[in-house]
Parts: structure tokens; C-alpha cells; sequence
């Protein structure tokens, strides 16, 4: 096949399938969740979220940064594609030989009280491998323009596990060990299509064509993980801006604590899919236009519209399937306060949030495409310290009763989303195209403040964000423009 024959990235396009599959991979997560809380003890059900989300976050910094730099590179030389998803393994597979024995000899489940089985503990850290082996195909089929292939891959990985739990339910298991193995087996299925799919659609190297094609970060070993390095260590760091509140819960009221915050966590964590999608397409649309400014300020509006337009869905639509859904679907020990609070409850302080990582997703892949990926480092490291300064204060150092310290690691995570906002807004070098809007940017915080407030308060203070509405048809003009 040509390398004409493939499309380019488009922002509108590829969102719009990662956003539809995402959101239909964490419906289908929601329900393996659901068997999961259902077929565990409370206490068992937290050592396999705890495990999972640990060797998660300790092992992602085993990606490298090389399936981001070659999301951000790939479009210049798509013949080069399948070479770089080798290279990059190559060198994947070196960083996790010393990862894996750390995480042997250390035993870092011990300081979230995780009391789990070895098998599942091994199960985890595979997971966790395998994860991070899938990025670098999806990213490779994301900058060959299909941008869909990579959302089917999540859509089946999320299916298989979700089978795979309903096969052990209906036979009775209550082995976290188990559900740990089904879900390891939906990851490899992951994995595996999209190598497969990346494979068969990548255009063959040509004679002519050299790593310099790709750029200079890919001319030399040296030139290549310097240039990743930056994108390394941010996502050795990201996964704890998401995770520390539930692991400083864990660790300071035990695992039956942080299981009752995880399930206050899911359809917020499944909200997140949405900024994470628009991210991923945003990044080689961004890195190809990143020389060219008014094709960049063209995008970085449409993207804006878009999570403008977004917003009111998402707190209304997350707040609506919470409340309506989690009665009938998880166990009345997380809803009704028997451990301190309820979960539903916890979710709505979430949702601002929610919001605020929503409104940072312009600005936030304007970081990661720049010219000076230190820059974006940078951030992330000064949103972790902000996020452990707020988890120290409020939940370590805060109150000792169950259902104040879950509430209190809940604004901890929206304010920590806050600082990230305002962040991306200074580092990425947007002010100006921020306070061109800023009217709009008042009536977008004043209606969340006001939606977010009604919903918790349970009173009629939400219908004064409203307004927010106003913001879908731009966003859908954007989705349109963008769209080939």
C-alpha cells in the first residue's frame, strides 16, 4: 500500500472515534465492575483495584516516552511507522527488566495494605506490561489516520475482560486472583489486535526513506530517548495525579477505604476517557501545525469549542448515570455511609473536577506538541506536588473519621485539577488566545460552579448553569470543520 494512500490525522474525526469508543469501552468497564463488586468481599475487591492501579503507575514509566513522541512525530514519515513500534519495543523491553525487579525486591503493596495472594500481585504487574506494550501500535495506527482501528482494539479489550468476568460469575467464583487472570486476558486480546492492525496497514519502508524522515529525534539511540525523556518522566508522574488520593486513602484507612473511593472514582475515571481521547488526537494535529501559527490558533479553537461544547453532557450525563445507575449496580455497603460515606456522594464533589481537566485539554496537548517538552515535564511535576501538598494536607493530615477523610480526598482531587488547569493556561504560552475568550471563559466557570453546587446541595441552584447549552452548537460546528 502507498504511503499517499493513508489519511492524514484529523482532530474532529479521530476524536469523535476515540470519544465514542472510550465512552462504550468504560460502559462495558462499568458492568465488569459491577460483577466485580458483587463477586468480591469489599476487602478482596480492594487489593485487586489497589494492585492493578499500583504496577499501573509504577511500571508506565517503562513506555519511554516513545509511543507519545511518535504520536507526535509518525505523520512525517508514515512508511517509518512500523520500524519506530519495533525500535520502540526494543527499548521498552531493556526498561523493564530493573523495574520488575524493584518491584520485587521492595514489595511496594505493602504500604497500601494490599494483603493480596502473589499470583495476583504477578497478574497485576503483567497487566501493567502488557498496557503499556499496546501504546506504541495504537499510536502508530492513530498517525496513519486510523484513529478507529485503535478505538476498536480498546472496544474489544474492554469486551473480552467484561466476558471473561460474567464466565467466572456465573460459575460462582469469589477469586480475585481470577478476575485479575480475565482481565489479563482482555489486555493481551488489546494489545495484540492493534499490533496486528498496525502491521497490516503500514506502508512498507522504502529505500529512500531514514530515521532523519521521522526527524531529528529519531537520527541517533541518544537523539531518540533524549528527545522522550521529557515525555518519560511526565508519564512515570501522571498516573499519581489521578491515583494519589485513593492510594493516600488506602494507606491511611485501609484498602475497604479505598474500595469505597474507587467506586466513587469509576464514572469519573470513565469521564476522563473524554479529555484523554481529545488529547490523543489533538497531539499530531498539534505537532504538525506547531510551525505553522495560524493553522494552530485555527485548531486550538475548534478544540476548545469542542470541550466547551462538551461540558454540560458530561456533569449532567455523569451526575444522571450515578445516581440513577449505582443504586441498581453496586453493593449497598458503598452507597448507603456503612464505611463513611457514599460513594454517590463523593462522585458529585468529583464532577468539578471532571470539569476542570475537560477545559485543560487544549491547552494541556498544546504542552505536550511543543518545541520544548521539558516545558510539559515541568507541568506535570508542579501539578503532583500541588496534588500531594493537597492529599497531605486534607487526607494525611486531615480529619481521622472514615466519611470526613473520603471527602476530604475527593476536593483534594478537584482542587488538584484546578491547579492543572490554570497550569496549562500559564506553561503552554496561551494566555492570549485565553483572554481573547474570557467572557466566555466567566460564563463556562460560573455555570460549572453553579451546576456543581446544585447537584451536591441537591437543590435547584444547577438550573442557573444552564446556559452552558449555548456552547453545543459551536462545538458541534468545530466537530464538523474538522472532519474529512
Amino acid at each position: 500500500m502507498s504511503e499517499t494512500a493513508h489519511r492524514p490525522p484529523s482532530s474532529g474525526r479521530d476524536a469523535s472515534w476515540l470519544v465514542g469508543a472510550d465512552l462504550l469501552a468504560v460502559a462495558l468497564a462499568f458492568l465488569g465492575q459491577i460483577v466485580l463488586t458483587h463477586a468480591l468481599m469489599e476487602e478482596q475487591y480492594g487489593w485487586m483495584v489497589l494492585a492493578i492501579d499500583l504496577y499501573a503507575s509504577l511500571f508506565l514509566v517503562v513506555d519511554l516516552g516513545l509511543p507519545t513522541l511518535l504520536a507526535r512525530d509518525g505523520t512525517k514519515a508514515p512508511a517509518m511507522v512500523s520500524r519506530a513500534v519495533w525500535r520502540t519495543y526494543r527499548w521498552q523491553f531493556l526498561a523493564a527488566v530493573p523495574f520488575v525487579l524493584l518491584a520485587v525486591l521492595l514489595r511496594p503493596e505493602g504500604l497500601l495494605n494490599i494483603e493480596a495472594p502473589t499470583t495476583l500481585l504477578v497478574l497485576a504487574g503483567l497487566i501493567a506490561l502488557v498496557h503499556v506494550a499496546s501504546y506504541a501500535p495504537r499510536s502508530g495506527l492513530r498517525v496513519l489516520g486510523e484513529a478507529r482501528l485503535e478505538a476498536m482494539t480498546k472496544v474489544v479489550e474492554r469486551g473480552i475482560t467484561v466476558v471473561a468476568y460474567a464466565a467466572l460469575a456465573l460459575q460462582g467464583s469469589s477469586s480475585a486472583t481470577a478476575y485479575t487472570g480475565a482481565f489479563l486476558l482482555g489486555a493481551i486480546a488489546g494489545w495484540a489486535l492493534a499490533l496486528f492492525w498496525m502491521m497490516r496497514i503500514a506502508p512498507p519502508p522504502r529505500s529512500t526513506t531514514t530515521w532523519d524522515d521521522l526527524g531529528a529525534s529519531w537520527s541517533s539511540s541518544k537523539a531518540l530517548l533524549f528527545s522522550a525523556l521529557p515525555f518519560a518522566i511526565t508519564l512515570g508522574i501522571l498516573p499519581y495525579v489521578v491515583r494519589i488520593e485513593k492510594f493516600m486513602v488506602a494507606a491511611s484507612g485501609g484498602a475497604t477505604l479505598g474500595a469505597v473511593f474507587h467506586v466513587a472514582q469509576l464514572v469519573w475515571l470513565a469521564g476522563l476517557v473524554v479529555p484523554a481521547a481529545i488529547r490523543s488526537a489533538l497531539l499530531p494535529v498539534f505537532g504538525r501545525a506547531r510551525d505553522a501559527p495560524s493553522v494552530y490558533r485555527r485548531e486550538f479553537n475548534h478544540a476548545l469549542d469542542m470541550c466547551f461544547g462538551l461540558l454540560p453532557y458530561g456533569l449532567f450525563g455523569g451526575y444522571l448515570v450515578v445516581h440513577l445507575l449505582a443504586p441498581l449496580a453496586f453493593p449497598v455497603a458503598y452507597l448507603d455511609g456503612t464505611h463513611g460515606a457514599s460513594a454517590i456522594d463523593l462522585f458529585t464533589v468529583l464532577l468539578a473536577g471532571w470539569g476542570f481537566t475537560l477545559l485543560a485539554t487544549p491547552t494541556y496537548a498544546s504542552l505536550m506538541a511543543g518545541h520544548r517538552p521539558w516545558r510539559f515535564t515541568l507541568f506535570i511535576l508542579l501539578v503532583l506536588l500541588a496534588a500531594v501538598v493537597l492529599g497531605v494536607a486534607l487526607v494525611l493530615n486531615g480529619p481521622a473519621e472514615n466519611g470526613a477523610k473520603l471527602y476530604a480526598a475527593a476536593t483534594a482531587s478537584s482542587l488538584s485539577a484546578g491547579v492543572l488547569l490554570l497550569l496549562s493556561w500559564w506553561m503552554s504560552g496561551n494566555m492570549g488566545a485565553i483572554r481573547a475568550r474570557q467572557d466566555e471563559w466567566a460564563l463556562v466557570f460560573l455555570c460549572l460552579g453553579f451546576i456543581v453546587a446544585g447537584l451536591l446541595s441537591q437543590t435547584f441552584w444547577w438550573v442557573l448553569g444552564l446556559p452552558l447549552f449555548l456552547f453545543t452548537k459551536q462545538g458541534w460546528r468545530a466537530v464538523r470543520s474538522t472532519l474529512e
